[in-house]
């Protein structure tokens, strides 16, 4: 068996997130960064991944906001000091979105300070959330090992804790998460699982 059950984007539980995902609204700088050009455009977060989307959009956008509810990033030193050398990078401290603002496409976001409770709009052409990803694994609990965000541990290629049983894929990548990297890591699966078909066969033939 393959598990290949993947993970999902954490989102902010907005009411316009499913009308807007898609439509100015992403969870992937690198699959739609290219489609907002020249837009002034924000991050949710404050870790690695979202610096790291926020200076990747910095190649199209004509600027990137990083909305953070805290006062400092959580992000490794070497990615802070990228990110606040870069000219198109802005902050917004202390602060998380309310509201997305936008009918038909995202034009905005209302923000609320969290220390003050004041509200502010942001006009925006484009909102990328990056505030971190569940793998969908709660069907396996019990049953294979997994680290501690819960995504299904692998060794020697993508061999699971259980004979037989393999993984693939985002449900066990917290690191890349890039389709390229799950069809990879698919194929990695689909050999090591061929290959073990045919050792217990073969040692069911030599015990006959």
């Amino acid at each position: 068996m393959i598990v290949a059950t993947g993970a999902r984007a954490l989102m902010l539980g907005l009411p316009a997130e499913a009308r807007l995902l898609g439509h100015g609204l992403s969870t992937c700088a690198t699959c739609d960064g290219f489609f907002f050009r020249e837009r002034s455009i924000a991050v949710v977060g404050g870790g690695d991944s979202a610096i790291e989307e926020a200076l990747f959009l910095t190649k199209f956008a004509k600027s990137v906001t990083v909305i953070h509810r805290r006062k400092e990033l959580r992000a490794s030193k070497i990615m802070q000091d990228r990110a606040f050398r870069n000219p198109k990078v802005e902050f917004r401290w202390n602060s998380t979105v309310s509201e997305l603002l936008g009918d038909g496409s995202l034009s905005g976001v209302r923000l609320r300070d969290v220390s003050s409770g004041e509200e502010s709009t942001l006009d925006l052409g484009g909102l990328f959330v990056a505030i971190g990803h569940a793998p969908n694994t709660n069907l396996f609990r019990g049953q294979l090992d997994m680290d501690q965000n819960g995504y299904i541990a692998t060794h020697e290629g993508t061999k699971t804790s259980v004979e037989g049983v393999f993984a693939s894929g985002d449900v066990q990548d917290s690191v890349y998460r890039q389709a390229v990297t799950a069809a990879g890591s698919g194929c990695m699966a689909a050999i090591d699982a061929e290959r073990w078909l045919e050792a217990t066969e073969h040692a069911a033939e030599q015990a006959r």
